[in-house]
């Protein structure tokens, strides 16, 4: 009877934290993704951001579906949300290219960052009600990701824009409807 009850207990407690599990999954990943980008590698650090969304787009999905939604999932979603679609696709476009500009190329990637911040505690302490207010970090992360790819295509000067509209974007008051 004790084994059972025990075996009953382990199996909830690890139903509880699968989403944690997924959330801290996309932060590792993201976390490998700055590693790379910092040590140049910049193809790698793409491939980690792009996993990082990945794991992201489960685990939300997970916790609605095995009903495991807290208050701790949602903070621990946005802090691996920082460095997975803030910090690593910054970095990422700043080593492949923002460094260049000198000074400006260091703002623009520092704001872009503050932005992100911004826009997910502004997530966290507001109701949703199927919307989302500004364009979200991940969406944000991955299309900056995507622009690192075409850096060969277009001049420098076009990635201070695209980095400046993005930040702007995450700050902004319109709405989105989840999907």
């Amino acid at each position: 009877m004790f084994l059972s009850d025990y075996i009953d207990h382990t199996i909830k407690k690890l139903k509880a934290h699968t989403a944690n599990v997924l959330t801290l999954t996309n932060l590792s990943l993201g976390g490998f993704a700055i590693l790379f980008a910092v040590k140049g590698q910049l193809n790698v650090s793409v491939l980690f951001i792009f996993l990082a969304a990945l794991a992201d787009r489960f685990d939300g999905t997970v916790a609605r579906k095995m009903n495991i939604e807290s208050d701790l999932g949602k903070q621990l979603d946005s802090m691996s949300d920082i460095i997975s679609f803030g910090v690593a696709p910054a970095l990422l476009l700043y080593q492949g290219l923002l460094h260049e500009f000198g000074a400006p190329g260091s703002f623009f990637t520092i704001f872009y960052i503050g932005c992100g911040a911004f826009r997910l505690a502004r997530f966290n302490i507001t109701e949703n009600n199927g919307y989302f207010t500004g364009l979200p970090i991940t969406a944000a992360g991955c299309l900056l990701t995507l622009s690192y790819l075409t850096i060969h295509y277009f001049p420098p000067y076009v990635f201070i824009f695209i980095i400046f509209t993005l930040s702007l974007l995450m700050v902004g008051s319109f709405r989105l409807k989840k999907m």
